[in-house]
């Protein structure tokens, strides 16, 4: 496995570590079939619909005939998708899906031009207007092949993918930049600034840092043109006004939730205060006011994104699957950076609700669109012309390990709570593995076995205390903790650990009744159930009667059930008086995987039983 470049200095703003996906290995009945349905399902069909797409970079490289095929930034599906096959290859080997790999990434070398420069769609389609129009994703799509490329060098070991993305990040460096010999540029959809820094991670090369961070200082700069720049006043493109004085959400929600994820990067590796300070006050915004009960964003189809503070409507609401990927990738950043649990609670409520929603139960089905409420005709698609959730979900699933457990100085955390097994380098150079037994998140019960490799080892245990939890049992090695030691939504225990501790916990885990904000006007007068980090809903297939009456009472009360149908989820269902059926509802992520019909996740709450 391929290591971080020595070359990389301290990050100045960190406090907490990733722990790398390929560390972390689930053996639940949870996330293990997810990541199973993966590696059959999903990688496999998803390059079978990218033949057109494969083709543009034979074509490009002048061993096939014909135009571009397809939209013109079909190519970052493709990257996507060889990303989600480098994280599969990096937790199983395959040495068929690493040669198919490697004849496709062999095809996207030979397209590249000798300056660097890689895009089908105006290498086949406009040779002549490279680089004219900000709003066409040729950065975007370079961005997501540096991101594949790295992620192929750390699975494999191999470079061959690598060059491809160095060569093209050189291109990029010597071609835009401040300086009158180069051009101005504001990428239309934020990502390169993602991929730069991941670059400048793999290979210690400050470059790529530092022209990520002028991508971003240029966002404001009002140097944007072409398409989706004269979009509401360069709002779409959160180019409306200077990226550190942003107050309001504007746009699109996917290039926020990016744009957001490198600006925390940026403020991990410098501590720059104006960064952080800009981050917290967008963030506060963004879950306070805008964020769906699902963890979703994104309020309107009009521009796949935000309006005004509170418009949350159910039915309307857009939760673009790939806008909830970038819910995750954003507050786990935040996380690191801050060191603080709320923001690994949002990281939950996103990864368990909205985003696990954009792909069905068997790894071959996909939303784009992800509303609270659907009026029975909203399903799942194979495939679409416009794949970016698709060949988004086959690179997220994979990479879930790595949300897990952080580690610090002489810190291991716990982020989430998932049977499996985890091997942590702490900063100090101690070596811990965690291992996690638990049917969470259908069970209240975790249990937590620690063993540092040394055998007996000092040094910090950070659980996080669910901001759902309302109350919890902590024990060590079978005794009870009296008085929780809390920092920053973590329970710390600080010991010498010896190989075969073990922590238990239990979780109060009711079924609440959840209301909105008053300030909402959708929910008002309305209620929704969670329970533990699932967000439920009701399917009309389960109803006792129309879905259209159906009310849930403030003192509704529900037993607990398992449903085989849908990955033996705990479903709810109504405990009624005379014992006849009552309402069911099942976990949200888990619907449209049965019979079609509508779907509501707010319904209205009645006066009385």
């Amino acid at each position: 496995m391929a290591k971080q470049s020595a070359a990389t200095p301290a990050d100045l703003g960190k406090t907490f570590a990733q722990v790398p996906f390929q560390q972390v290995m689930f053996t639940d009945a949870f996330w293990a079939p997810r990541l199973a349905a993966h590696k059959t399902n999903t990688i496999p069909a998803c390059l079978g619909f990218s033949e057109s797409r494969i083709d543009n970079f034979a074509k490009a490289a002048g061993l096939k005939e014909g135009g571009h095929e397809g939209i013109f930034f079909d190519d970052s599906d493709l990257y996507k998708i060889l990303e989600g096959a480098a994280y599969s290859l990096a937790l199983q080997p395959d040495p068929e899906l690493d040669r198919r790999v490697d004849d496709i990434i062999a095809l996207i070398a030979a397209a590249q031009e000798e300056s660097g420069y890689i895009n089908t769609y105006y290498q086949l389609e406009k040779p002549n207007e490279k680089y004219t129009d900000m709003g066409k994703h040729e950065l975007y799509c370079g961005g997501h092949l540096i991101e594949a490329a790295v992620a192929h060098k750390q699975a494999t070991g191999k470079t061959n993918f690598l060059d491809v993305a160095i060569k093209l990040a050189d291109h990029w460096d010597r071609y835009f930049g401040p300086n009158p010999d180069q051009h101005l540029w504001v990428e239309g959809h934020q990502e390169p600034e993602m991929a730069l820094i991941r670059l400048y991670r793999e290979t210690g090369d400050e470059r790529y840092f530092e022209h990520a961070k002028w991508m971003l200082e240029e966002r404001g700069s009002r140097h944007g043109e072409g398409q989706g720049w004269h979009h509401e006043d360069q709002e779409y493109c959160q180019g409306n006004v200077p990226l550190l004085e942003q107050t309001e959400l504007v746009g699109h929600a996917v290039r926020t939730a990016y744009m957001f994820s490198a600006m925390a990067d940026v403020a991990y590796k410098t501590n720059d205060e104006r960064y952080k300070t800009t981050l917290d006050r967008m963030w506060d915004r963004l879950i306070n006011r805008n964020m769906f009960v699902t963890g979703g964003i994104g309020s309107t189809h009009d521009n796949e994104g935000f309006t005004h503070d509170f418009d949350l409507n159910n039915e309307k609401a857009y939760c673009e699957t790939c806008a909830s990927i970038g819910m995750v990738f954003f507050n786990h950043r935040m996380n690191l950076l801050h060191g603080d649990a709320k923001y690994a609670d949002v990281m939950e409520r996103s990864l368990y609700n909205a985003a696990l929603a954009g792909v069905n139960l068997a790894g071959d089905k996909y939303f784009y669109i992800n509303p609270l409420n659907a009026d029975g005709l909203h399903h799942r698609f194979e495939w679409i012309g416009c794949a970016c959730c698709p060949s988004n979900v086959a690179r997220f699933i994979p990479s879930i390990g790595s949300y897990v457990y952080a580690t610090g100085d002489r810190e291991a955390v716990v982020n989430l709570y998932a049977q499996s097994e985890g091997r942590l380098a702490l900063g100090n150079g101690e070596h811990v593995k965690l291992t996690q037994t638990t049917e969470h998140p259908w069970e209240d019960r975790v249990s937590l076995k620690v063993e540092p490799e040394s055998g007996e080892s000092e040094f910090t245990l950070k659980l996080r205390y669910p901001g759902w939890c309302r109350d919890l049992r902590l024990q060590v090695n079978g005794k009870e903790v009296d008085q929780l030691n809390l920092e920053k939504g973590y329970i710390r225990l600080n010991r010498v650990w010896k190989a075969g501790d073990t922590v238990q916990l239990t979780f109060a885990m009711p079924v609440e009744h959840v209301h909105a904000d008053p300030r909402v006007e959708a929910n008002i007068g309305k209620v929704a159930l969670q329970r533990g980090p699932l967000v439920y809903c009701f399917e009309e297939t389960d109803q006792p009667i129309d879905i259209e009456k159906l009310t849930i009472a403030p003192d509704t009360t529900f037993t607990l059930s398992r449903n085989e149908r849908i990955l033996n989820a705990v479903q709810l269902n109504e405990a009624t008086v005379d014992g006849s059926p009552g309402v069911v509802a099942v976990p949200y992520f888990a619907w449209d995987n049965r019979e079609p019909g509508k779907m509501k996740t707010w319904v209205p709450e009645r006066n009385g039983s």
